[in-house]
């Protein structure tokens, strides 16, 4: 009787610390990819490590998704627990796109503004990651959370700046020369944006967490 009614009770103790072990891998990857773009010796070893981390991220993911299969009562509505690990999940996958990417082109030196679009990834970790940690609590942390997630659409914000600055520059610094050196300049430029793009996903689901719960 005991088991039935603990299923019965919310399961923070399934979620929200599968939550918090996924955010720390999301800032990870962001951190190692951040390596990747500073070039130099180490491309080889942030790539695997990259490769670990999204190995480790997808299967906390399955592990939510789970949860959520043999979870009676949930903290959140299913929806939003399943959209918000999937975006989390995407997150990082993106890294490990754009860190293939990186290899397969074979690039050992990047522009200012690609290592400015992987510091965005980095910051956009590290509040995404605060935010999905204070979910615990919306009520309390609800003003912190929509900060957040104002910061995280500010510097995605400036981060298409980025892009669209380095792309400008990266064309004029070869046009009339080497054309392969542009798509593969503009491939990663991409790759990056996309991984900022998909650490704004996050935020929109937290926001839509606390729009629902507030």
């Amino acid at each position: 009787m005991l088991q039935w009614f603990q299923r019965l009770m919310p399961r923070q103790n399934v979620f929200f610390p599968a939550f918090e072990r996924h955010a720390a891998v999301m800032v990870k990857a962001a951190v190692a990819l951040r390596e990747m773009v500073a070039g130099g010796d180490q491309l080889k070893s942030r790539f695997q490590e990259i490769l670990d981390l999204e190995h480790e991220a997808d299967g906390i993911a399955r592990d939510v998704l789970l949860g959520l299969r043999t979870t009676f009562i949930t903290p959140f509505d299913r929806s939003d627990i399943k959209s918000l690990i999937t975006s989390m999940d995407d997150s990082v996958d993106q890294c490990k796109a754009t860190a293939k990417a990186i290899m397969l082109f074979e690039m050992t030196k990047f522009e200012p503004d690609m290592r400015n679009l992987a510091n965005a990834v980095v910051e956009c970790s590290e509040r995404a990651s605060r935010g999905v940690l204070m979910l615990a609590d919306v009520g309390k942390n609800a003003t912190a959370l929509n900060e957040i997630c104002l910061q995280i659409t500010r510097i995605e914000g400036d981060a298409d700046d980025a892009y669209d600055r380095g792309l400008e520059l990266l064309y004029q610094k070869v046009k009339g020369g080497d054309a392969l050196e542009f798509i593969r300049g503009s491939e990663i430029y991409k790759h990056l944006e996309d991984a900022v793009d998909k650490l704004d996903d996050v935020a929109d689901e937290i926001q839509g967490i606390v729009i629902e719960h507030v």
